[in-house]
């Protein structure tokens, strides 16, 4: 399995006291299991090797370059060392873990848009970790597409989406408290991140005419408004405008029909009005297996869903399903449409 033109994929570092280190030796271990395909991880060398260790994981750990990690990935670990030492311990971050991360996160944006990767998986970070470093991007997500128009001169508009073979969901607002929501939430950008969603279907995935089931926001859609009004003032304008461009776009229907086995089978993506409304579902029928994509960039980014984890990180317990899933659908999305990058 391979992504763009054989290229590896650029794995990050994440958070260094978290799992992220764990999950990476441990399915380079198990990639002829699982057949994996070929990555290198940016990060300090000598932090993967004493990670291994205390793991007691046979990994051996060679310092490389992009170009070279194809060959060295089937005998060694490839490591693109950054320059800096890592120190963080498991489940303690410390003064090296936000300056390691946030480089790791930029040097695969350079690699990828440069043509050296063929798509970037990200391990988890600790958002506030990096607030305490100096951060200024909400996420992982904002700051990609800020690296992303840093290094094209164009600008992004990301969308989350969260993927397995048993559901896909869409949150249209993200990380806002709930009683922030309604004042958040407008058709035009109920119609924009539908125009994304079914743009990056059609090229990434390969689905011809994506089916989108859009949620409501209130309790059975509103209930003719006796349930609140966003739903007809808010929410139907913008499947309206959806359903005019072509898009295969149905609601606002009750969110609490819309993810038992039936549902699904009627749609591609459920498109959903906030974070918990999308993200519960999926991590009810998804767990150890869901992969974030992030559409609407330049270049295909995939990251495990699923958090730092420091109560297990170096003991073994964390499960490496959901990467090594990240792993795969980034290898398969990038092969889909290689060319996005060059063409924005």
């Amino acid at each position: 399995m391979s992504g763009v033109a054989g290229l590896p994929l650029a794995v990050t570092l994440g958070e260094p006291a978290g799992i992220g280190p764990d999950l990476t030796l441990v399915l380079w271990r198990r990639r002829l299991e699982l057949d994996l395909p070929a990555f290198y991880v940016i990060g300090d060398p000598e932090f993967y090797r004493q990670r291994a260790r205390l793991l007691g994981l046979d990994v051996p750990v060679i310092e490389t370059t992009p170009a070279l990690a194809n060959k060295t990935f089937p005998r060694a670990l490839p490591v693109v060392a950054l320059d800096m030492t890592v120190t963080a311990q498991p489940g303690r971050p410390d003064a090296s873990s936000a300056p390691a991360a946030i480089a790791s996160i930029r040097a695969a944006v350079a690699d990828v848009i440069a043509g050296r990767a063929a798509a970037i998986v990200t391990n988890p970070i600790a958002k506030s970790v990096l607030y305490r470093g100096g951060f200024a991007e909400p996420g992982h997500t904002e700051y990609l597409a800020k690296l992303a128009e840093e290094s094209t001169g164009r600008s992004y508009r990301p969308v989350m989406l969260l993927w397995s073979n048993e559901l896909a969901v869409v949150p249209v607002t993200i990380h806002l408290p709930l009683k922030d929501v309604v004042t958040q939430l407008s058709t035009d950008l109920i119609v924009e991140t539908g125009r994304i969603v079914a743009r990056d279907l059609i090229a990434r995935f390969g689905i011809a005419r994506p089916r989108i089931a859009v949620a409501g926001l209130n309790p059975h859609a509103g209930e003719e408004g006796t349930l609140g009004e966003e739903d007809s003032a808010i929410v139907a304008p913008a499947v309206a405008r959806l359903r005019a461009e072509g898009i295969d776009a149905v609601g606002p229907l009750p969110a609490d029909t819309m993810f038992h086995e039936r549902a699904r089978a009627a749609y591609d993506v459920a498109m959903c009005m906030y974070h918990d409304q999308a993200l519960i579902p999926i991590k009810t029928l998804a767990f150890d297996h869901g992969v974030n994509v992030t559409l609407g960039l330049p270049f295909v980014r995939t990251s495990p869903d699923h958090g730092t984890a420091f109560d297990i990180a170096g003991t073994g317990k964390a499960n490496p399903m959901s990467l090594a899933a990240a792993l795969a659908l980034a290898a398969r999305l990038s092969a889909a449409a290689p060319a996005l990058v060059a063409a924005k």
